[in-house]
């Protein structure tokens, strides 16, 4: 059995496998990729094999070799091990840090206005929010529970259904200067359209192509406009006036109660064919400060669509 000097080593190596690459190990373990590889390579030598197909200079992937790759299942199910056996010696108690991943958008736009009511019923948990678009590791980034934003799918993470959405058009009251104004899809060809690339990989996610599309509306040009990969600043940009964004209403909610922004065309639905979900690992469910932000979620979610009435 390796001694406890190897963990780092045999983290380093799981990660390297994984992602086939020192590099991506690094960034994910949070040191240089020198020290991967020196992990590794004290690895090796602790254990008189080789893990890694050398000379392979060329390649822009690492490969294992046989006996590493037939060794990774079991060394990844270790980690596992001892990542529950370390919840379960936590679990005992509501305190602590609970690491929560979501996107910036969803931080800034629905998380953060409302984090103060989690904290005020929960003062004993100090909650560690990871903001970042891609979707990341649980058990490699030490992640308790999350909010993701797709079609509910996610290997090995439980998810349960938060929010659904509407998708509409919205500006800014400076753009929208009289009852007349913006009352007419024809009038969107004379504007500038914001567009949110925050997912632009997901074929599911509402563009202005597939919104227009949807309202029988084919002569509006969505070629031109400013472009936004962030959901956050996409409603910015409108508040600001440089524009007509196509909002989801989740992330819209406090801007229009607020009366920072405006709906157009009212008499159009269109519910989005993605979803908000609450995602965590099903061995960390009986975490207490989980199960207690879990429900807190649900609570504010449910308050939020009760007050929702006349800002949709």
């Amino acid at each position: 059995m390796a001694a406890p000097v190897h963990l780092n080593a045999l983290r380093a190596f799981e990660a390297s496998a994984r992602h086939q690459s020192f590099s991506a190990a690094a960034e994910e373990l949070n040191v240089t990729p020198a020290a991967v590889g020196q992990l590794v390579r004290t690895l090796e030598q602790w254990l008189g094999t080789p893990l890694f197909h050398r000379g392979t200079s060329g390649k822009a992937r690492l490969v294992a070799t046989e006996s590493a790759e037939r060794a990774l299942p079991d060394i990844q199910a270790g980690f596992e091990r001892l990542t529950l056996g370390i919840e379960r010696m936590r679990e005992s108690s509501p305190n602590g840090v609970l690491t929560v991943t979501v996107s910036p958008a969803f931080a800034a736009k629905w998380l953060l206005p409302r984090i103060e009511r989690f904290h005020a019923a929960w003062p004993d948990t100090d909650v560690r929010l990871d903001a970042q678009l891609k979707a990341v590791d649980f058990l490699a980034h030490r992640i308790d529970i999350g909010v993701r934003y797709g079609a509910g799918q996610w290997p090995g993470l439980i998810a349960e259904k938060l929010m659904d959405e509407d998708i509409f058009p919205v500006c800014s009251p400076q753009l929208k200067t009289t009852p007349d104004c913006l009352n007419t899809l024809a009038e969107l060809a004379n504007e500038t359209l914001i567009h949110d690339l925050s997912m632009d990989g997901s074929a599911e996610f509402t563009t202005w192509d597939t919104w227009l599309s949807m309202a029988a509306m084919k002569d509006v040009s969505t070629r031109r406009g400013m472009k936004i990969n962030n959901s956050a600043a996409v409603l910015q940009a409108a508040i600001d006036g440089q524009g007509i964004a196509l909002a989801r209403s989740v992330m819209a909610r406090d801007d229009l109660a607020a009366g920072r922004l405006i709906r157009l065309f009212p008499g159009i639905q269109f519910v989005s064919p993605l979803a908000y979900y609450v995602v965590y690992r099903p061995e960390c469910a009986s975490l207490p400060r989980l199960k207690a932000f879990r429900d807190w979620l649900f609570e504010e979610a449910d308050s939020s669509l009760g007050s929702r009435d006349g800002l949709t």
